[in-house]
């Protein structure tokens, strides 16, 4: 399953249209879950009751198409079904209860309620709303997949203007040579990642780059009148930021993962729970500017992608063993620079690598000694899972 991305250009007033149906979907969601917390033992069978039943008790609702509403009630489910399973495992902390939505910024429509033109290069919306049709303005084609392969189209209100993404049933493969190549990778702050070779990739810090020009945007904000067209252009110029920002981001991510995945045939890195971490007041920031969340996930899914094997291991210890003799040296963690008995001084994170790649090639099944070898080729990836 593939994601293609578009911009949608139209006119105001479809633009106004779209809103509409955002809301509509909202509200459709929102109704689901009501009903739910109304109900007892509910499936997603009696939501899409519920939806044909809006859909009838209120005029505006039916305008939207009916696999639409389906989908809207299907976010409410998946929230529910998260929600038990957390109760299910008894997962510490807060479980996740369902909330009300009151600021959703997209609507998807399933297989009806949209087509496309003969070239491809534009969208028509045919359901009750008749928000008319769209330019498709992106840099991929679509004249390589099927209409039918087409499962899903999500329709996003952002900052910059309104997107189309096309959920496309394809299998993504690519071919590369193997490089017989095997790292460990321990992701930090002050480097954003070394591997067990001791290279180091620099932390970029989007955030903390454009942290002055945020305070001035957010200043001018709170300076307008609110309610006032002056404040929504204020926050709309705050929000563009912003996405620009979470953009280099998620950009620096993928390029650094495929650069990863491209040079190495086996990559083990720590499975840290990074939302556990960033409860840390001090270092929350920090973390959330490096991504490392998304790094992690765009190297499994490269990894699956390539045909590589991508293995996440336990994060116990890493920096704490030594990797030469496998004696633990404990330190805090503003001691940057790893020293043993056994004579083996390195930085922390280089240890930390070492280490990771240990685990991963044990958990793997594979021995150290065929390391750089192509015997490393025969494990198979692990299995990932993306959207």
């Amino acid at each position: 399953m593939i994601v293609l991305e578009f911009k949608l250009k139209g006119k105001p007033q479809q633009y106004r249209i779209v809103d509409e149906m955002i809301r509509t979907a909202q509200f459709v969601r929102n109704k689901a879950l009501r009903y739910w917390i109304d109900n007892s033992r509910v499936k997603l069978s009696d939501l899409y009751k519920q939806c044909a039943i809006m859909a009838k008790e209120f005029e505006w609702a039916g305008k939207l198409n009916s696999m639409a509403r389906q989908a809207s009630a299907e976010r409410a489910i998946f929230a529910i079904q998260r929600f038990v399973s957390n109760c299910k495992a008894k997962k510490p902390g807060k479980k996740g209860y369902p909330q009300f939505k009151k600021n959703t910024h997209s609507v998807e429509y399933k297989t009806s309620g949209w087509a496309l033109s003969v070239d491809k290069r534009c969208l028509t919306f045919t359901d009750g709303f008749a928000a008319g049709t769209f330019r498709l303005l992106g840099s991929r084609d679509l004249h390589f997949y099927s209409p039918n392969a087409i499962k899903r189209v999500r329709v996003i209100r952002r900052a910059d203007g309104y997107y189309a993404q096309f959920c496309i049933n394809v299998e993504r493969t690519e071919e590369i040579v193997p490089t017989g190549k095997a790292i460990g990778i321990d992701v930090g702050l002050n480097h954003f990642y070394t591997n067990s070779t001791g290279e180091t990739v620099p932390n970029p810090r989007h955030l903390r780059k454009s942290e002055k020009a945020l305070k001035r945007l957010q200043k001018r904000v709170s300076r307008k009148k609110k309610a006032s067209s002056n404040r929504k252009k204020a926050i709309n110029k705050l929000g563009r930021k912003h996405l620009k920002v979470s953009r280099q981001r998620k950009d620096f991510a993928i390029k650094t993962a495929l650069c990863v995945v491209k040079s190495n045939d086996f990559v083990a890195y720590e499975n840290l729970q990074v939302r556990n971490m960033v409860k840390n007041h001090k270092l929350a920031k920090s973390i959330s500017d490096a991504g490392w969340s998304q790094f992690l996930q765009w190297l499994q899914y490269f990894g699956k992608v390539y045909g590589k094997t991508v293995v996440a291991v336990a994060p116990g210890y890493t920096s704490q063993d030594c990797s030469s003799c496998g004696n633990r040296v404990q330190k805090s963690l503003s001691v940057r620079t790893h020293i043993c008995l056994c004579g083996a001084v390195l930085d922390r994170d280089h240890n930390a690598a070492l280490n990771i790649l240990t685990k991963g090639l044990r958990q793997a099944g594979i021995s150290s000694n065929t390391v750089g070898h192509t015997g490393i080729n025969a494990w198979k990836p692990t299995s990932t899972h993306w959207w």
